[in-house]
Formats: structure tokens, sequence, C-alpha cells
């Protein structure tokens, strides 16, 4: 579902990380919607709080999003993809939170944000040098990607590249152009572009090949790089940092009912009480809540049709709306303290 438009940061108060889950994506309109399954049992009503609990994705529902280089492969230098993978080194999912919060919470350009960070993480230190030419990095429409761009920019520039960062659009207008080399790079989604170029390479006719991702990270990006040797796409050393989606409670729901999985939650939390809120789709969704059911065996009293990881979600859980909501992983919101 990747390459999306940011969305505001809206929950009241900090968030703390506590792991990280699958969901689906799209925003929609409140409400309250059956579950596509019924629910027995008591199940735990929703508590309000400050502070969220992202719930340990224990059972590996969701696929391996993890931030990685895409080159054109003309361009794949030695030097140019050694640049890229000290800043994929660079990251994890708790810097790239923080990363996020300095441009979409404390309001920095992403320009400024990487600027930052690269000088706190020593990012240009040991970069190979001797890169000659122009290199255009991409980046799609939200601003975490941007500031991926950014830090691209800073670590080609060290290694002897002239650089400059163009916002592309989404996926299917970048991808043809990386394709072609009128850009040479573009920060991605490891588990997200597999399937994009999966489809885009292996579709025969109307008929949709099978996924090639996996909660395996070697497994997913092994099938990316086979799918990108067929449109001349490389890929440099994915990095820890993940951008997926989440499952959230507060940390008061969290102490009262003592979960911090979402196995315990399925086995502590399933029933008439519990609401589960997200963007429309998830009841039918492989990896919202359909997915919650089928590989935890959670069922929910209600469903509570919001937005995918936006402000309705975490004002509904903050307010005690909602038992459990749909987030981002990587959300700037989410960053401790």
């Amino acid at each position: 579902m990747r390459t999306r438009t940011r969305l505001a940061i809206g929950a009241t108060g900090a968030i703390v990380a506590a792991g990280f889950l699958a969901g689906c994506g799209g925003a929609g309109s409140s409400g309250t919607e059956a579950p596509a399954t019924g629910a027995q049992g008591a199940g735990c009503a929703p508590v309000a709080g400050s502070k969220l609990v992202v719930l340990e994705d224990d059972k590996k529902l969701q696929n391996t999003d993890n931030i990685i280089p895409a080159i054109n492969s003309k361009a794949a230098q030695p030097q140019l993809v050694a640049a890229l993978d000290k800043v994929s080194d660079s990251l994890d999912t708790t810097k790239l939170i923080n990363l996020n919060k300095a441009v979409d919470v404390d309001r920095k350009t992403p320009k400024v944000a990487a600027e930052e960070f690269a000088s706190a993480n020593n990012l240009t230190a040991g970069i190979p040098t001797g890169g000659t030419g122009s290199i255009t990095v991409g980046a799609a429409n939200f601003s975490e990607n941007q500031t991926l761009g950014e830090l691209y920019r800073i670590a080609l520039t060290a290694a002897g590249y002239q650089v400059k960062v163009q916002q592309i659009g989404n996926r299917e207008l970048y991808e043809p152009a990386l394709e072609k080399g009128e850009i040479q790079v573009v920060p991605e989604y490891a588990a997200t572009m597999a399937d994009f170029l999966n489809d885009k390479v292996n579709k025969s006719g109307t008929a949709t090949p099978p996924p090639i991702s996996s909660p395996d990270l070697n497994q997913t990006v092994t099938g990316l790089k086979a799918a990108g040797e067929k449109v001349g796409i490389s890929f440099g050393k994915p990095s820890a940092a993940q951008d997926q989606n989440a499952f959230a409670v507060t940390k008061e729901f969290a102490d009262q009912h003592d979960v911090r999985t979402l196995s315990e939650l399925a086995e502590k939390c399933s029933g008439s009480a519990t609401v589960l809120g997200g963007p429309p789709e998830c009841p039918q969704r492989p990896k919202c809540q359909a997915g919650l059911v089928q590989v935890y065996n959670f069922k929910a009293g209600q469903f509570s049709s919001l937005d995918a990881g936006g402000p309705q979600t975490k004002s509904a859980l903050t307010s005690g709306a909602i038992s459990v909501g749909l987030v981002f992983s990587s959300d700037g919101a989410l960053a401790a303290g």
C-alpha cells in the first residue's frame, strides 16, 4: 500500500512504541459497522488514555516493508551503492519514527531533518569517494519518503556525485522513470515494491500473480531483486527500518488487561465489548480484521469505520471510543516522550 500521502498526526499526547504489526490502508468515514465475523465472550471495553502502545505482531501477520534503495541498474556503480547502503545501516524503525516526528510534528523541512540526522549519526563517515556525474533521487509524494530522499542526497554527495532530489509522485509515476534512467535512485519499501514489480513483470492477461512478499525479509528481497532484474532496477541493502501498519491500544488498556502482543489481545479480549477501529475496507482485508481472525483468531464485537492510521483512529483510541485501532509503524506521533 506504500506511496501514500502521509496522514496528519492527530493523537492526543505522546505514543509509546512497543512492537509492530500489519493492517490495511485507505481512509474512510466514521461510524460503527458490524464485523465480518461474530464474537463470543465478554471482550475488553475501550480504555481512554493519553499514550498508545503498539502491540507486537508475534505471529508475523505483516510482510517485511523495510526501507531499501531502488537504483537504475545502469547507475548502480559500487560507490553509489555503498553510499546508499550506509544510509540503510544508519536506520531502524525508532530512528525513522523520530525523523518523521521532526517533520510531521515539529514542522521541520525534510531537508533540515535529514541534515540534522546525518550530523548526529555521522552518516557520511567512511563513505567511499570517487563517484562522478549527476544523480537525481526521486521521492514519492509523502514527507517520510522525501526525508529519506534527502538522506540519500547527503550520502551520495559525500561519495562525490552531484545530486538533486525531485518529488515525482506515486509509484505508478516514478517506477517507469526509474526504469528509463530519468531518475537514478528512489527510497523504496521492500514488500510493497516486490509485489508491484512481480505484478508488472509476471501478470498474464487479467490474472494477478501470487504475491512474492513474505514475513521473511531475505525471501522478500530475493523475490524483489529477481523481479527488478527483468526491468533494469537494482536494489541496495535493506535497512532495519520498517514502515508498515500496526495495531495500537492505549497504555491504560494494555496495563488494565495485561496485553502486549496480538496473541494476548486475541486470548484475553475477543468478545462483544471489544471495538476494533480502522479504514472501512479493514473487515475484508487479509492484513487487517480478516487477517486478525485467520492468524490470531481475534474476534472483535464491533468494528468502527474510521481512517487508516490517521487522526480519527488515534482520537478514537485516546478518547476511549475504540479498544484497538490501526496506526502506521513509523508515524512520527509514535515517538516516545
